[in-house]
């Protein structure tokens, strides 16, 4: 029984692993936003994002101190990225990336320090793409999707353990049962011993 649970608790982890990269699609004009969740109860002390398969120096946006410094961008994003909450209320650390073009398609990490010294880091591919299917879907990705996966598989993994605590609770009654009924016969009765003393 144990090794179910964990497997359920590997698959459930797994899965929760995986929500921390999202694919994002758009349509070229539009502003996107890229989302990062903190700590609630937690400062955000530093704020990173960047571009890693850019390849170059500069940031996508840059925060520390209580505020953005511009200057530290790469230059195709500067004007374009800001904080979609300025005060970074729950650790909300998204950005909004604005009038998105074909060169903003590529994979976005989010890294945050917060003042607990907890380093938090998402991942977001974002696809910009001339298609109709995405207008209007300014957060892209399948989250709908994804939460009924998660659902799914948890009540799957639930509806697992109570079967397999369900047989071996009737084996191990069954048992108990069969073991009282076939191999335990009480002593015979003499009634001559108890006249005897």
């Amino acid at each position: 029984m144990s090794l179910v649970v964990f497997f359920c608790f590997l698959i459930l982890s797994l899965v929760s692993a995986s929500e921390d990269q999202r694919e994002i699609k758009v349509n070229p004009g539009q502003d996107v936003s890229l989302q990062c969740q903190g700590l609630r109860d937690a400062s955000v002390t530093l704020l990173e994002w960047t571009r890693p398969d850019l390849k170059s120096d500069g940031y996508v946006f840059f925060y520390r101190n209580e505020r953005p410094y511009e200057n530290y961008q790469h230059e195709s994003f500067q004007g374009r990225v800001e904080l979609r909450d300025p005060e970074l209320k729950d650790g909300d650390a998204s950005v909004v990336l604005k009038n998105v073009t074909f060169n903003d398609t590529g994979t976005y990490e989010c890294r945050i320090v917060t003042n607990a010294r907890q380093e938090i880091k998402h991942l977001i591919d974002l696809n910009v793409t001339d298609s109709d299917h995405t207008a209007g879907n300014k957060e892209g990705g399948n989250k709908d999707g994804f939460r009924s996966i998660v659902v799914g598989l948890s009540v799957l993994c639930l509806l697992l353990v109570v079967v397999v605590v369900g047989v071996v609770f009737v084996f191990v009654c069954r048992k108990q049962h069969s073991s009282e009924h076939c191999s335990y016969k009480p002593p015979p009765e003499k009634s001559g011993d108890l006249n005897s003393y």
